[in-house]
């Protein structure tokens, strides 16, 4: 299937109309005063995520998640376009360097889904060249990089032949080790992992890292898991990166069936993230002493490789800043 087709199957499955959703919903009349019309950040949601909200209400987990609300015009001065500085470390218009050893190809500004939390909904995207080659000299000529963050956007938002291009470029590089996936594209679209991706894979001679995203336990199901194991049968680790959201997932319940979940399947939970303070979620943020004590109920009943890492990003730190582990 070509990248053109492949994306118009996408917007044909997903829901780009809240006015559509809002009926899908069964939302009444009065919840739907609380959706946001025409928000900056354009709604962007797969049917079968869409499928699994609870109709007539706005406390959904998954509604409140990716369905815009008036709560994003809230303003607080501390939640800012740029939350991590991104902007600050870009030394190519696809390509973020903050900690030594590592850097982030910004592969795409497409996702399968709009997370209304996104820390990169106001990211300036080149999206007029559509090759690599700036970033890749970059890459090639800076030995002391051994690994290399496929982000965006979505990398699996690109065609197989795109990605194709790409890591070659990257296999290329003796000195690159390592290729990072990180993707929310299996949670609403499960069949994205198909032959010709598990197939590249295999063939590029690099060590792969294959990070989702998932921060409640409805977002699972065995679609995602099936689709996620043609990954690790291939060696490749599975690792999983939480938010802790407001409303959605701040409760030792919910993370604990979360977290047991991904590690029955033999995937990692790997970060547990404090919410990024980008302008619009002041909603969505949890104090962060509730975040640590939250961990620390958690550690009393999870093994050490069901617990993640609860961090949040300081701009111009070395690495990520460790609340508790």
């Amino acid at each position: 299937m070509t990248s053109q087709a492949f994306w118009r199957k996408i917007q044909l499955g997903s829901f780009h109309d809240l006015e559509k959703l809002a009926s899908f919903l069964e939302l009444s009349e009065k919840d739907k005063l609380f959706l946001l019309n025409k928000p900056s950040f354009p709604l962007m949601l797969p049917l079968r995520l869409a499928e699994k909200i609870e109709k007539g209400t706005l406390l959904d987990p998954i509604l409140r998640q990716f369905v815009p609300l008036e709560e994003e015009l809230i303003l607080n001065e501390d939640f800012v376009n740029d939350p991590v500085g991104d902007s600050s470390f870009r030394k190519e218009s696809k390509l973020i360097r903050k900690y030594n050893g590592r850097a982030l190809l910004v592969t795409s500004s497409a996702c399968a889904i709009h997370c209304r939390y996104c820390f990169r909904k106001n990211f300036e995207y080149e999206t007029k060249r559509k090759d690599f080659e700036p970033e890749l000299r970059i890459l090639e000529n800076d030995p002391s990089l051994s690994e290399i963050i496929l982000s965006g956007g979505d990398p699996l938002s690109l065609s197989n032949e795109a990605l194709e291009d790409l890591l070659k470029g990257i296999a290329r590089i003796p000195h690159i080790k390592r290729i990072r996936f990180h993707t929310r594209f299996p949670v609403g679209i499960p069949e994205r992992i198909d032959p010709d991706l598990l197939f590249l894979f295999k063939e590029i001679p690099k060590q792969f890292f294959f990070i989702v995203h998932t921060n409640h336990p409805k977002e699972l199901d065995e679609d995602l898991f099936y689709a996620l194991k043609k990954i690790q049968k291939l060696g490749i680790p599975v690792l999983n990166q939480t938010v802790l959201l407001k409303g959605i997932n701040d409760s030792f319940t919910t993370l604990q069936t979360l977290f047991s979940s991904l590690a029955d399947r033999g995937i990692i939970p790997y970060y547990l993230h404090r919410l990024d303070p980008v302008t619009g979620t002041t909603h969505f943020a949890v104090e962060k002493e509730k975040g640590k004590e939250l961990m620390r109920e958690l550690a009393k009943v999870l093994s050490g490789y069901a617990l993640p890492k609860y961090v949040e990003e300081i701009p111009g730190a070395s690495s990520k800043t460790l609340i508790w582990h």
